[in-house]
This record gives C-alpha cells, structure tokens and sequence, in this order.
C-alpha cells in the first residue's frame, strides 16, 4: 500500500469503530434505564360503590289451580232434556246448565202429597179418638187396654204423619234435582252428556261437565327449608310477604299476590314444602294448569352493596372484583355474591360501601397495576329517590 492511501484507510477505520461504540452504547446503562421505564396507567370505568334497601327474592316454578273446581254429577236418574250453556261458557251462581225430564219426579211428588194428607186425616182422627179415652177414663168408663189401644194408634198416626212429609220434602228435593244449575260462578268444560242421553245418579258416575271458578286463582309452588323458615313460617296470609306472579309468555312478574296457605308437613325426601298462593284474575288469563313463574320476597328490607355483573370477575371457582385504592393501583378482591337484583348483583362479603371498583376495563387491567380512572355510575343503578319506590318491586330491583 502507497504512503498516499493510508491516511484514507485509516480515517474508515476510524469511522467503523465510533459506528459500532455507539452501537453498543445503545445496551449499555442509558438503554437500561429507558427499558425500566413503566407503561402508562389503563384507562379504566370506575364506580363507586353504594348499599340501598333491597327486599330478598326467591324464584320458583309452580302450577295455577282453580279456587273453588266443581265436577258436576247428576243428584236424580233421568234423560237429559235440556242442555243450557255452551261450551266453555262462564256463568254465574245459580244458572241452569241441564234439565232432566221431570215427569216421574212431578208425579212423585203428587203421590207424597197425597199420602200426606191421608196420614194428617189419620193422625186427626185418633187424636180425637185418643181425646174421647182420656176423658172417659178419669170416670172408668172405659177399660184401660181400650184407652192404651187409642193412645197407641194416635201415635202411630203421627209418626206415619211424619214419615208422610218427609216423603214429601224428598220427592220436592228430587224434581228440584231434574234442574241442574251452577253452584259457583266460573267456567265451564264442555258438556260430556247431550239431549237424550240417560244418566244415572251416584258419586261414581261420570260428571256431566265440569266447572271452576275464575275470580282468583291459586297458585302452588314448593319451597326449599331455608326459604320457608326465613320467610314463610308462622307469616302466611300476612299482606308483609310478597309473592309476584308470571305467566310464560310475560315479562317479570307483573301480578301481586297474598300466601294463602302452608301444607302441614315439611316432604323429607325432597327437603320442601308445599306452597298456595292466591292472586286475583279480574282479565280471566289464568287458568287451571298453566305454568307460572313465582317470586317469593322477604318480609323486611335490608341494607346490600349492589355492584354491575361486568366488575364481576371468575378465578376458578371464586369471583372477584379489582378494587381501586387511593393510589390508583387496582387490587384483587374474592367477593361472596348473593341473588341477582335486575341488573345488578347482591355482594354479601368482600365489600363495603365507598370503595371503587372497576367495572369496565376487567380484562385489561392486572393486579397492583396503575389504572387511569374513569368515573361512572353503576350501571343500571337507579337515582335514590326511585331505588326507595322500588325497593319492594322484584322487576325493578
């Protein structure tokens, strides 16, 4: 190499080792202390905490039964004459529904009256007979088996006089029997027997048709021993243990209702008891058989923290919510939950009324870690004034 190319040579090698010092420059404590630097805090939706009155509810499935249900059987043999409703017509107390022919129970009862009156002739008769004896045995002039004759064929008159009219009073029940009417308002099945069928009386008969009352229903559910010792027992018929009523094809549990009554006995081998609720049905939509949704509340409101299902986070087989401290640091927090309210979720422990937890921004977000907060309210959490009107309402709760 020429003394005229060194220098040039030497200025490259030069330039190579101050690319690569500054290449390594860049692993070196500066690099370090930019690779320490933290991330900026999440941006995360953050809500305060609250507790307001709430009313336990306890959800059930159940079945409608007719208050008062009637199977209607003929009370006199006969052939039907007459049939007087249509089926599944509602009716009132005491309106016809069939007329069995009358005829033999009329003339039935026209012979009863007139045994009566031979029997009332008779009983005349001796009790005048009777009269004579008395007074012509104070002077012996009558023998005394005569008298003891005539006093026991005027009491033999009389008992015939009574059995006469109780004749009577039967054959006036019977023709009363040929017309069949409604012994309760309601409404009815269709009509099992038509004109010109003969039907026979008698408890094993088959009813004629059947009816059931509508005004109110009951409706019969069971509850579990827990439910029913804190809510039911020794409460029943009270107007203080709420009970809502919905049928399949309704939203929430728009109708109100009383307990009306508490089976006996608690069934050992399902751990429940049985349950009857009555509700009115002024529209004539619950029927017999239906399928009904039931909320059975507690007496007495109480205090509960409410928090949004989406602050609600799954660690195996424990919920746990991410609590915001004063520093902005999220914290792992195990929650015990209780029974939904609306949108919102009952916390039985874990939490106290005050503190802030993230309800949006779950997954993002870890454990010790700075978070940006966000206010927001709860989601779905009414203003005070409406969470005190609604706090007895189960679809508002």
């Amino acid at each position: 190499m020429s003394l005229s190319r060194k220098p040039h040579a030497l200025a490259a090698a030069i330039a190579v080792l101050l690319v690569l010092g500054g290449g390594f420059a860049a692993f070196g404590p500066q690099a370090d202390a930019q690779a320490t630097v933290a991330p900026p805090p999440s941006p995360v939706d953050v809500a305060t905490v609250a507790s307001r009155q709430i009313t336990d509810w306890h959800s059930y499935s159940g079945r409608l039964e007719a208050v008062d249900r009637v199977e209607i059987r003929p009370l006199v043999s006969g052939t039907i004459t007459a049939v007087h409703f249509q089926d599944g017509a509602l009716v009132n107390k005491g309106d016809p529904l069939f007329t069995i022919d009358p005829r033999p129970y009329a003339a039935a009862l026209e012979h009863a009256r007139a045994r009566l009156a031979a029997a009332e002739a008779r009983a005349a008769y001796t009790a005048g007979d009777l009269a004579r004896g008395e007074r012509l045995i104070v002077d012996n002039a009558i023998a005394r088996r005569d008298y003891e004759e005539k006093r026991n064929a005027a009491r033999e008159a009389e008992a015939n006089r009574l059995a006469a009219r109780a004749a009577l009073e039967s054959a006036r029940l019977d023709l009363e029997y040929t017309r069949i009417t409604a012994p309760v308002a309601g409404k009815l099945s269709r009509a099992e027997a038509t004109v010109g069928n003969v039907v026979a009386a008698g408890p094993g008969t088959p009813p004629l048709t059947t009816l059931v009352s509508m005004a109110r229903m009951y409706a019969a559910f069971d509850v579990d021993e827990q439910s029913f010792l804190a809510i039911i027992n020794g409460r029943q018929g009270e107007a203080g243990v709420p009970v809502h009523l919905g049928l399949a094809n309704e939203d929430g549990h728009p109708r109100r209702g009383t307990v009306s009554s508490v089976d006996n006995r608690m069934d050992t081998s399902s751990g429940t008891i049985r349950v009857r609720a009555v509700f009115d049905n002024a529209d004539g939509t619950l029927l017999p058989g239906l399928y009904a949704r039931i909320r059975l509340g507690s007496s007495t409101p109480r205090e509960a923290v409410l928090i949004d299902e989406k602050a609600i986070g799954t660690d195996q087989d424990k919920r746990f919510v991410l609590v915001v401290d004063e520093a902005n640091r999220a914290a792992y927090r195990e929650v015990t939950l209780g029974a939904a309210q609306g949108p919102l979720r009952i916390v039985e422990e874990g939490l106290r009324e005050g503190e802030r937890i993230v309800v949006n921004g779950l997954q993002r977000t870890r454990p010790g870690q700075a978070v940006d907060p966000r206010p927001v309210l709860m989601s779905g959490a009414p203003a005070p004034a409406a969470a005190a009107r609604d706090a007895g309402d189960p679809d508002k709760s």
